[in-house]
């Protein structure tokens, strides 16, 4: 349980993750690291479409089957904006659920190297995040909150610290959904739909037809919908299975702007072809070159896109860090791989955290990024893609990094602002509360 204080300002909450806090004053604002948020007058639902790249709106859009969402923008706002470093799934969804960058929240991809313990690790433990989210925050100050994931590998980070009460449950697994754990019960009877495969479109139709249920029938402060990137991996912008997957979201998009909230749209990462025009997918072994260099395993490539969803992209992406044995020429190493024919930087440690904002205990000595249609992995017999169907499209890079931000009321952003993914709630909360976004 969050412990608590008073002085003159306000509360001040102690979040069960160590050393965090948030504050919320008087008059019912919550300070949650960092950021003020305006208790919101009417609900504020935050879609993230994972993988979701401007185009894939706009193509169906000018195809015709997007007409609410053309609407929605002609008379709310149509923004651009960037995805946190790197743009992969876990840190974005959890920079959009503390309104920070990793530095903060501490997740910084999917998968990483803890040299204290010697072990790789996957980043979907409670106990990896070092701040509070918006929804433990507000959620133990009153709030209704309800968080729905497509891919069960979230729920428990995005989950962490919810109140007795909240609404917290993943379409992977929603037919074991229960009030004790999950705060809701009866998913499927209730929208009326089957249990769907981890890899389908299917899987985010019903987390937005569990939350368009939840919005109408509990009407919750704060709602976040978390998708799966499962049609973007495998279908281009335009073509005819990615409009029809986003002309399902319109739906839903109206159905949540008629029971009268604000909606935010936006994406933890955007997607790329990573092929060659023969349809080979392009893919730099940095665990062969640096074994080359250094000899077997000396060196350690840490490819953070890695999670339990390897049908998706193989665990190849645009973005790896390498951790160096002691001794090793830092300099030399990063001049030869800024060489290489499809890496678009490299960075050291410093570097990479100054520049993406990343917590410098959970990277490597360098941070490797790839061109836009070039992946990297570690040696071949690791990454099986014979399987796939179609030509691989991934993400991680910089490339990836444009994301849309899309909102059914005017946006009046403060001037010079950099708009970010995780301002989401920060927009939606000032939206529903009738105040202009300060800076």
């Amino acid at each position: 349980m969050a412990s608590r204080t008073f002085d003159q300002q306000g509360w001040t909450y102690m979040n069960p993750v160590a050393g965090t806090t948030w504050q919320t004053s008087a008059d019912g604002r919550l300070t949650v690291n960092g950021r003020t948020y305006p208790r919101p007058g009417r609900p504020v639902v935050v879609v993230c479409i994972d993988g979701s790249e401007d185009a894939y709106h706009e193509r169906a859009v000018a195809d015709g089957l997007m007409p609410f969402t053309e609407a929605m923008l002609q008379r709310g706002s149509d923004l651009r904006g960037e995805c946190t470093m790197p743009s992969f799934t876990n840190p974005n969804n959890l920079s959009i659920a503390t309104g920070a960058p990793p530095a903060v929240h501490g997740i910084c991809g999917n998968y990483f190297y803890d040299p204290a313990s010697g072990e790789e690790v996957m980043m979907n433990a409670p106990e990896l995040l070092r701040a509070p989210t918006l929804f433990a925050a507000f959620s133990r100050t009153g709030a209704k909150v309800a968080v729905i994931t497509a891919k069960d590998k979230l729920r428990r980070l995005l989950g962490s610290g919810l109140a007795e009460g909240g609404i917290c449950f993943s379409a992977e697994k929603a037919d074991q959904v229960n009030l004790a754990e999950n705060g809701i019960e009866k998913v499927l009877e209730s929208t009326g739909l089957d249990l769907p495969s981890v890899y389908s479109a299917e899987l985010s139709e019903l987390v937005m037809a569990a939350g368009c249920d939840v919005l109408e029938r509990d009407r919750p402060d704060l709602m976040y919908l978390s998708l799966t990137d499962y049609i973007q991996h495998k279908h281009a912008p335009g073509s005819p299975v990615a409009n029809h997957f986003y002309a399902m979201l319109d739906g839903y998009f109206a159905r949540i702007d008629a029971l009268g909230a604000i909606l935010v749209v936006t994406a933890d990462h955007g997607m790329n072809a990573k092929s060659d025009a023969d349809g080979q997918a392009r893919v730099i072994f940095l665990q062969d070159w640096f074994d080359a260099r250094s000899g077997t395993n000396a060196c350690r490539v840490i490819l953070p896109i890695t999670d339990p969803y390897t049908v998706h992209h193989g665990a190849l992406g645009s973005y790896a860090t390498v951790h160096l044995p002691a001794g090793a020429d830092r300099e030399a190493l990063l001049g030869e791989l800024a060489g290489l024919d499809g890496v678009d930087t490299v960075l050291t440690r410093e570097g990479a955290c100054a520049r993406f904002e990343l917590p410098p205990d959970r990277i490597g000595d360098l941070v490797v990024i790839a061109e836009r249609n070039t992946v990297l992995g570690t040696t071949p017999a690791r990454h099986d893609i014979s399987g796939f169907t179609e030509p691989l499209r991934s993400h991680g890079g910089l490339t990836e990094q444009r994301v849309p931000v899309l909102v059914n009321r005017p946006v009046e952003l403060p001037a010079g602002h950099r708009l970010r993914n995780f301002d989401a709630y920060w927009i939606g909360c000032h939206l529903a509360a009738g105040e202009p976004l300060t800076a």
